[in-house]
């Protein structure tokens, strides 16, 4: 190949167009039959095409790519977007592992404020359980005076407070399972952050 560079440039040193590949204005590419096509000005074979730019003694001084086409511009995109993704994947797990290790400062701290969320929700939940109680006293306080109405209608004092009581026991059940998911999320949570704490504190330097 650097033969028949050299060889082509020496044709055009002879025929007076010398100083343009002097200049470095001199380029090559690979038509579609596979034949080396070269010229001092970019010849039409090489459009759309591959080419190098070479310098006066014939080595490349720089390799243009193709264009792209549309497919390969929509493959470039995406990897270029599945990249970007990776990286702020990436910057993020930083950001929370450092958070994490500013939090925790040995696995001991990180089951205190394990057993305080719990704690926190199991509070919640049993004091709405004591409402639901209470709720249901009232409940049936109104429902043995319904008893006299079995065939009258019954008195608007009474009937409102049915309709309260089963009103607040449904939304303190809501409450409790609320609670519920919440302490299922505290255990995933914990869960997590102490297998990824243990991971981060048993790196060596090295391997950071």
């Amino acid at each position: 190949m650097r033969t028949t560079v050299n060889l082509i440039l020496l044709w055009l040193a002879l025929s007076g167009v010398g100083s343009a590949a002097a200049a470095g204005q001199f380029f090559c590419c690979t038509d579609e039959h596979g034949k080396q096509v070269c010229g001092d000005i970019l010849p039409q074979a090489c459009y759309g095409r591959a080419y190098r730019e070479l310098g006066s003694s014939g080595r490349t001084v720089r390799n243009i790519e193709a264009p792209l086409t549309a497919e390969q511009r929509a493959q470039r995109a995406a990897e270029d977007e599945r990249r970007k993704e990776h990286e702020a994947a990436l910057k993020e797990q930083k950001l929370k592992d450092q958070a994490l290790l500013d939090t925790y400062g040995t696995e001991k701290d990180l089951e205190t404020l394990r057993r305080r969320a719990e704690q926190d929700v199991t509070s919640s939940i049993k004091a709405a359980e004591e409402k639901i109680a209470e709720a249901q006293k009232q409940r049936k306080k109104f429902s043995d005076e319904a008893e006299f109405y079995k065939k009258k209608q019954l008195p608007a004092s009474v009937d409102k407070g049915l309709r309260d009581a089963d009103a607040e026991i449904e939304a303190l059940m809501s409450v409790i399972a609320s609670k519920k998911k919440d302490m299922e999320a505290i255990r995933i949570k914990f869960d997590e952050d102490r297998r990824r704490f243990r991971e981060l504190t048993r790196r060596t330097p090295a391997t950071q």
